[in-house]
């Protein structure tokens, strides 16, 4: 199939195809005799494969160690429980970093009156930035 049929096949579209084949993560695929990219059930199987990681926010670095995982029939599921446990742990950090902004925020707006007025704490919790909100202390 060419790279239309494989990214509708896939869910991937064709630029970030051609990215993904620049950047080595998939094999760069053969070619017609007029120069188009073909693709077969296992290319598009591999698309499929990388979409789904992506969604999930693994990094291309990282995904590209999970399709040589895939790929290899020797591999031990070990690593691979190993690796996403690792993203899962970066990914727990996020989040508590996100709720901590969030909760700094909402100290922020709870203390703003929302009014007509000009003072803002808001603003001025901004303004202050080196000094840390209680949460942060």
């Amino acid at each position: 199939m060419n790279i239309g049929e494989a990214a509708a096949a896939s869910g991937v579209s064709r630029k970030m195809i051609r990215y993904y084949e620049e950047t080595g993560l998939l094999a760069p695929a053969p070619r017609s005799d007029a120069g188009y990219r073909l693709y077969n059930d296992s290319g598009v199987q591999q698309l499929r494969f990388i979409k789904r990681a992506r969604d999930l926010g693994f990094s291309l670095e990282r995904i590209k160690t999970l399709l040589d995982l895939w790929q290899n029939t020797d591999r031990h599921s070990a690593d691979v429980k190993a690796l996403a446990q690792q993203y899962m742990a970066e990914l727990d950090q996020d989040i508590m970093h996100l709720q901590s902004m969030r909760q700094q925020l909402a100290e922020l707006v709870n203390q703003c009156h929302g009014d007509d007025e000009p003072a803002c704490p808001i603003l001025d919790g901004l303004a202050h930035a080196n000094n840390p909100l209680p949460s942060q202390a």
